[in-house]
């Protein structure tokens, strides 16, 4: 198709602003938890880029698209039969969700979480009307577990746990967690936004990790995002929920679109971010993103023995492929960082700054960027 003389000055305009761009394919970006989509799940998602789930009567076969992909997380997750789940566009609205099913299940207010937990956990706070207790967290940066049972009261709505933190990757005592809520009849919710995708196929791959979906019996909803280790287009997560009938409690009546309820936040829905996720899930399959997982860890452990060799110190071993390097100066780092167009992640509380090893991530890149990060720290006193 011929672009007429017009859309020719919009697209150079844009184009202009698309260049001021950091981009994953160049690997300047190290720090961040996205990369760049494989290239099926970029054609996928501009064939369906006009429909929308929120009218699935119009868009039937988007419709099934989005069935199955459910059914993959299910199955990856291991949820039981009465299980359901509900796309997102991410963790943060999969955490809201699950604390408003939560909320209306019980008819409580508080919830308690780590002091890792993402920073949605404040909007929830905000929007909600949730009071939160925010428990510590021990020498290995897990939730203190003896802290827990606690800051039970008789008000107590959820209980958060986190699998693979955002700033290291670390995953709570889910076991511990799930016996206690089971216990207690509290509703357990896991953010497995990051670890969602990886922490299966580690297990699978021999490393010594605890179980963290529903093979637990204490676990209710699981939060998951594809456009992280799923390797997807943005924006695109799922809240698995281990009873369908649960929905009931955030459903709403549509009264001029195709459907009778709606649960979740959102009601115009792309169909284009669903079918692309699943064109990547059908591209890899389990033993696919398994391999991908492995190439991730590989290159971690590459990239941890060569900060070790320039005399940098990680704040913890890491668990999956999040490291976060100790420095005395970080922003310092950062800064100077940023003008020599590497972009790292600032973490002030823990005085580090954040590499996560993500696909697109090479070890041509790691070699190329360590040098730099130990000029920079040499000048900023961190060597």
């Amino acid at each position: 198709m011929k672009t007429d003389n017009k859309s020719q000055k919009i697209i150079k305009e844009l184009e202009k602003f698309r260049k001021r761009d950091y981009t994953f394919s160049k690997g300047q970006i190290l720090g961040s938890m996205c990369t760049q989509p494989h290239r099926i799940s970029k054609e996928i998602y501009m064939k369906f880029l006009e429909t929308n789930l929120g009218d699935p009567a119009l868009f039937p076969g988007t419709k099934e698209i989005e069935n199955k992909l459910i059914s993959f997380y299910l199955k990856l997750l291991n949820a039981p039969k009465n299980a359901t789940g509900l796309i997102t566009s991410g963790g943060t609205e999969s955490n809201i969700t699950a604390i408003w099913i939560a909320k209306n299940l019980s008819e409580k207010n508080e919830i308690i979480i780590p002091k890792s937990a993402h920073f949605s956990f404040k909007k929830i706070e905000s929007l909600m009307n949730i009071k939160i207790k925010t428990i510590s967290l021990n020498k290995k940066y897990f939730i203190d577990i003896n802290n827990i049972k606690k800051n039970i009261s008789k008000n107590t709505a959820a209980i958060v746990g986190i699998a693979g933190s955002t700033e290291l990757g670390t995953i709570d005592p889910i076991p511990e967690l799930s016996e206690i809520c089971y216990d207690e009849n509290i509703f357990l919710h896991i953010d497995a936004a990051f670890g969602g995708f990886v922490i299966p196929f580690l297990k699978k791959l021999g490393y010594n990790l605890p179980d963290f979906d529903f093979k637990l019996k204490g676990v209710s909803s699981i939060s998951i995002d594809a456009h992280k280790m799923g390797y997807t287009a943005i924006p695109i997560g799922a809240l698995i929920i281990k009873d369908k009938n649960w929905l009931e409690k955030i459903s709403v009546k549509t009264h001029y679109v195709s459907g009778k309820k709606q649960s979740g936040i959102l009601a115009t829905r792309s169909g284009g971010p669903v079918a692309a996720a699943y064109a990547v899930t059908k591209y890899f399959g389990k033993s696919g993103y398994k391999n991908l997982v492995n190439q991730c860890m590989n290159l971690t452990k590459y990239t941890e023995k060569r900060i070790n060799d320039i005399g940098l110190k990680l704040v913890i071993k890491p668990t999956m492929n999040v490291l976060a390097i100790k420095l005395k100066n970080p922003s310092k780092v950062v800064k100077k960082l940023n003008n020599l167009d590497w972009r790292v992640n600032k973490m002030d509380r823990l005085s580090s700054i954040r590499i996560v090893i993500m696909p697109h991530i090479t070890k041509k890149i790691i070699d190329d960027f360590l040098p730099v990060l130990k000029k920079v720290c040499k000048e900023t006193g961190d060597i």
